[in-house]
């Protein structure tokens, strides 16, 4: 990756062509993308919470994002744009793969959700900003995490909230997200590179220097009797909130 003042490219073409190989089978709960299909409720649940938090006059309200605008980053074939466009968000889908948009764009048009998908580079699409911005299991797989976290910040209104989720960098994610994982077939092989995870300390530290301050990580953690869940275990995984520096 070339230095940031260089330029703002930071999806990776071995990266965009995994995915889209992956495509047509994203919408698949039983198929390769399996992991994801079981821990979006996961990561739903914490962006559900962190709307209510952050928004939350009606936690019982069915669309609370009703007139916001929200865009991910990141999209795969719309497994969180669909749920942010129920919850009443006026939704934009960013992805380097023009294969997963085609996906997304086909499988929101046959649930009856208008959802605006567009494929590119972030920085490159001149989107304006946003109420919410959300990127799931991305960062570890972009080029240059502080130029990526610029651009959301960017695509961010001043009084906006970030949400986002990755694998934490230990022992215990190598083993069961990288080792184990690829090696059962729970994730397709050549998904994660461990070295390219990022610490809740590490990724702090990005933020700010993005501009942002970051809330307080909640793990997604995973046990044999309650499956994945939110927890105070940061690691294998974890979600958290982040907004402008005040």
């Amino acid at each position: 990756m070339t230095n940031a003042n260089v330029t703002n490219v930071t999806i990776r073409p071995e990266e965009e062509a995994h995915f889209s190989s992956l495509a047509r089978e994203w919408w698949n709960a039983k198929g390769p993308m399996a992991s994801l299909h079981e821990v979006n409720p996961v990561r739903l649940a914490f962006l559900r919470e962190a709307i209510d938090m952050y928004w939350g006059d009606d936690v019982q309200a069915r669309r609370p994002l009703s007139g916001k605008s929200a865009l991910d980053v990141g999209c795969g074939a719309g497994l969180v744009c669909e749920p942010m466009a129920r919850l009443g968000a006026d939704v934009t889908g960013v992805d380097a793969s023009a294969e997963n948009i085609g996906v997304a764009s086909a499988h929101a048009e046959s649930s009856a959700l208008d959802i605006r998908y567009m494929a590119g580079e972030l920085a490159s699409l001149t989107l304006g900003t946003f109420h919410l911005v959300t990127s799931f299991e991305v960062i570890e797989h972009v080029a240059d995490k502080l130029v990526f976290l610029k651009q959301l910040a960017t695509s961010l209104k001043p009084d906006g909230m970030l949400v986002m989720s990755t694998p934490n960098r230990t022992a215990a994610s190598r083993l069961l997200l990288v080792e184990a994982a690829e090696r059962v077939g729970y994730v397709p092989r050549g998904t994660h590179d461990w070295n390219d995870f990022i610490t809740p300390e590490e990724l702090g530290d990005l933020l700010a220097q993005a501009g942002m301050e970051m809330g307080n990580p909640r793990g997604i953690a995973w046990r044999p009797s309650k499956g994945l869940h939110l927890s105070d275990d940061l690691s294998l995984n974890y979600a958290f909130t982040a907004r402008h520096a005040r």
